[in-house]
């Protein structure tokens, strides 16, 4: 179809022209009709060339344009004609009588528009005569043979999928971007858009072309679909003038048969088009589909694509925005900001968007200048983002007061779920909100008010019914959730209700479907990522824990003080799980710097607890202390609901262990036991409290303590459960109660039964050397120089770095280590790890082999 510059005489050719040249290659004097057709670019001139050049070298005469009508034609010639579609009737009909004659030899090109019927007639007759052939655009293979061609580029695949997807495979532009593709620049990479040589070569085309259909190619290089109609009062035209239009453009080879620009030519057509022009056509194509009630989000999407968003005017840029709302929030907050910068006023629907992609601080800036200033309604929108921007930050009490001015259904709905987060027990009592001045009962209203009926139920009600009316309010947000502006979702809430009453299968799953709903938009995806970690950590699956905590803040955004508070709470339980003392160590700063940002509020206790252990783990829990008191008083002032205060005792008695305190573990214990009529949760957690305080005091009652630990397991507490029954295990001197104790264990921490080097333990002297992570120690212990090594290991330092620090040579190090593994039975490396956490964090809580003294009462 066109030549090659390169290879000599060479086209890249379809099968129909292929067959023509090798037809006349074999008889170049046989007869010869043939009608091309084509649209501009597509290799007409090409293939007319060759066929000159190969009958010019069999000796044949080659007559190129059409005769003049009483002018003879010698009917061994060949008669070339190219453009036949600019022809006039006159010239068309001398064609059309050398067809008619059948004596003389022709070969006729021509575009498919425009059409005269002189022009049809001849088709016809060549069609009819002879043969007639249509010149279409390069496949991907034909695209690859040409770039084949050229030395500089080869057979890159790469290359050829760029020229080919910006073309289209027209000919024409195919040649155009490979010439300019020969720099040294592309011998190895590929370029991400065109030379700008290339783009400025299809200036000439450009310009001859007539205004409307400049016109034309502009609207359609807007990139979205567009109606004849719409084209119609684009251009003035009727939709039979349109379609004319659309025909010539096709032919001239700049618009394909789908309608659509090459992206090359439509580069090309917004560079090369002047300025005035290009603003004039694409804010016409704004108003008219601002007018006809279309989306003009794909419009916007377009000119951003194509650097010339400016050219955009406000209103539809800000309707832009309102489309991007649901999907894209950081988007939309993008085109509000050109729209105001534009000229359009700022309105709460932009602070809106900033706060659902998760920018507070512009949020915030945004909705405080409009509660000043603003209209009624606009002031309305405001505070509530303002509202739920401070309820992230942690101003709970601020945050309640503007949900309350608001005073529309659902913001009232938040501001009771904010009061009873703080303490405020008239929230708890106060009747739910009506529909203030006749607002309708939408979705986003039910859901609210479900969330304010499970938060006062969770505190004044059951367990069951508190979860069931959050699980239920996360599912009314479901459908339509992405550009709900919340405090809180539902599901977060739903969630921590039930982790706090045992329940994490519901928890998981509640969160699994907001996550795929997107509800609450990028705003919630931390909060729903984070309590999703909190569920493993809990069940010690702390590997996956930390995968799901990497993942929170992937987008660079800096934590806000909720979310803070509870990666950092995160990072410590799982350092604690892993007995990883330096990670404790290390996150302990941020973790209270965390407590420090965010105040005490009701859904803050689950974090707070878990700090406490690890406060006490390196005994800086006195830290900790006046937020622990500030929490225990929030629960006093709600009546000491058990949902919530049985967590954080539970907590506690593990942080008095830790500190060694037995009248604080004993008061965790009672106040434990005391709620345990509440739910199923709360009568096993006082189960496993007063059997874990026993233990210490060296009372082991087996039965007793597998029970309480398999109700820790099955209740979700699967780590605590493991670490119960060890404990318990290596403190009975009963050998028997000890190996089923120690099975009981390894079954609830998920490894199989006499895992310890595929070996199962029996009874007597094998049973006293079995350890494992839930234990902490065995019967025979350590030395003081192995548990130095250990902690050493466990920190990650190499054999030499150990020797370093503890002046003994990297072998001795390693014959430690060696001992070690010998002595406690471990089939691998991973398996020693495992058990020296254990041991290394019950030598560290001074727990182990130390009974508490006995209760004097309870």
């Amino acid at each position: 179809m066109i030549m090659n510059d390169v290879a000599e005489s060479r086209l890249i050719l379809g099968q129909g022209p292929a067959s023509l040249l090798e037809m006349v290659a074999q008889d170049p004097t046989g007869p010869l009709a043939v009608g091309l057709a084509g649209p501009g670019g597509h290799g007409k001139t090409a293939l007319l060339a060759e066929l000159a050049r190969v009958h010019q070298q069999a000796g044949i005469a080659v007559r190129m344009g059409v005769p003049e009508p009483s002018e003879p034609v010698d009917p061994d010639a060949l008669v070339l004609v190219d453009d036949a579609h600019l022809l006039d009737d006159a010239r068309l009909g001398t064609l059309l009588r050398l067809v008619a004659t059948r004596r003389h030899r022709l070969v006729i090109a021509h575009r498919p528009w425009p059409r005269s019927a002189a022009l049809m007639d001849l088709a016809d007759a060549l069609r009819r005569d002879g043969r007639a052939l249509l010149l279409t655009a390069f496949t991907r293979e034909q695209t690859a043979a040409y770039l084949a061609a050229v030395p500089e580029l080869g057979r890159r695949n790469d290359l050829v999928d760029f020229v080919h997807a910006q073309t289209a495979g027209v000919p024409r532009d195919v040649e155009r971007l490979t010439r300019g593709l020969r720099g040294p620049e592309n011998v190895t990479g590929v370029p991400v858009e065109p030379p700008r040589s290339v783009v400025l070569e299809f200036g000439p085309d450009l310009e001859v072309l007539p205004a409307d259909v400049r016109r034309l190619l502009l609207a359609v290089a807007a990139g979205v679909p567009l109606p004849v109609s719409m084209l119609g009062a684009l251009l003035g035209r009727e939709p039979e003038a349109v379609d004319e239009l659309i025909a010539t453009t096709r032919a001239a080879g700049l618009l394909g048969a789908d309608g659509r620009l090459a992206p090359i030519v439509r580069r090309s057509v917004t560079a090369l088009s002047p300025a005035t022009d290009r603003t004039a056509v694409w804010r016409r194509l704004t108003e008219l589909q601002l007018a006809r009630g279309g989306a003009v989000l794909p419009l916007v999407r377009s000119l951003l694509a194509a650097g010339v968003l400016g050219d955009c005017p406000a209103p539809t840029l800000a309707a832009a925005a309102e489309e991007a709302l649901a999907d894209e929030p950081a988007f939309a907050a993008e085109l509000f900001a050109a729209a105001t910068a534009a000229g359009w006023p700022a309105s709460a629907r932009q602070a809106l968007a900033a706060a659902l992609a998760g920018n507070l601080d512009g949020a915030l800036r945004l909705a405080d200048r409009l509660l000043a200033a603003a209209a009624p309604a606009d002031r309305t929108e405001a505070a509530i983002v303002a509202a739920t921007a401070l309820a992230h930050r942690g101003h709970a009490d601020r945050s309640v007061e503007l949900y309350r001015w608001a005073g529309t259904s659902s913001s009232l709905a938040f501001a009771t779920v904010g009061g009873l987060a703080t303490g405020d027990l008239a929230a708890a009592t106060e009747p739910a909100a009506g529909d203030p001045a006749g607002e309708p009962p939408t979705l986003h209203a039910s859901a609210a008010r479900l969330m304010a009926d499970g938060v006062r139920e969770s505190v004044a009600g059951t367990p069951t019914g508190a979860l069931s009316a959050l699980v239920q309010a996360a599912a009314l947000l479901e459908p339509d959730g992405r550009a709900v502006l919340l405090p809180d979702s539902p599901a977060a809430l739903a969630a921590l209700t039930a982790v706090h009453c045992g329940e994490l299968e519901i928890a998981e799953r509640v969160l699994h479907r907001s996550l795929a709903a997107g509800v609450g938009g990028p705003l919630m995806v931390r909060r729903h990522r984070l309590l999703h970690a909190w569920i493993l950590m809990v069940r010690g699956q702390t590997l996956a824990a930390a995968e799901h905590l990497a993942t929170v803040a992937v987008d660079g955004r800096p934590l806000e003080s909720r979310d803070q508070l509870f990666a950092a709470a995160l990072q410590m339980g799982i350092g604690r799980r892993n007995s990883d003392l330096g990670a404790l160590k290390r996150g302990w700063g941020q973790a209270l710097e965390a407590v420090v940002r965010h105040p005490v509020d009701l859904f803050a206790l689950l974090p707070l607890g878990e700090l406490a252990i690890a406060g006490a783990r390196l005994g800086d829990l006195a830290r900790l202390e006046p937020y622990l008191r500030e929490g225990r008083a929030l629960l006093g002032r709600l009546g000491e609901p058990a949902l919530w205060s049985v967590p954080l005792h539970w907590s506690g008695l593990h942080a008095a262990i830790l500190t060694d305190e037995p009248v604080a573990a004993d008061e965790h214990v009672a106040a434990l036991l005391a709620a345990a009529g509440h739910s199923r949760y709360a009568a096993v957690v006082a189960a496993a409290a007063e059997s874990w305080v026993e233990v210490l005091r060296g009372v082991v009652d087996p039965v007793r303590v597998e029970a309480a630990a398999r109700g820790l397991h099955d209740t979700g507490l699967c780590w605590d459960g493991a670490r119960l029954a060890g404990q318990a295990a290596i403190r009975t001197s009963d050998r028997r109660a000890m190996t089923s104790l120690l099975e009981c264990a390894r079954v609830l921490q998920g490894r199989p039964a006499g895992a310890n080097g595929g070996q199962r333990p029996a009874t007597g002297e094998s049973a006293t050397q079995v350890a494992d992570a839930t234990t902490g120690t065995t019967q025979q212990g350590l030395s003081d120089r192995e548990y130095e090594v250990a902690e050493l290991v466990l920190a990650g330092l190499t054999y030499r770095e150990i020797g370093d620090r503890l002046f003994i040579s990297a072998k001795t190090v390693e014959h430690h280590v060696a001992r070690m593994r010998n002595r406690l039975n471990c089939a691998n490396r991973a398996e020693l790890l495992t058990l020296l956490r254990a041991m290394v964090a019950d030598r560290a809580s001074n727990a182990a082999g130390q009974p508490w003294p006995q209760r004097t009462a309870r």
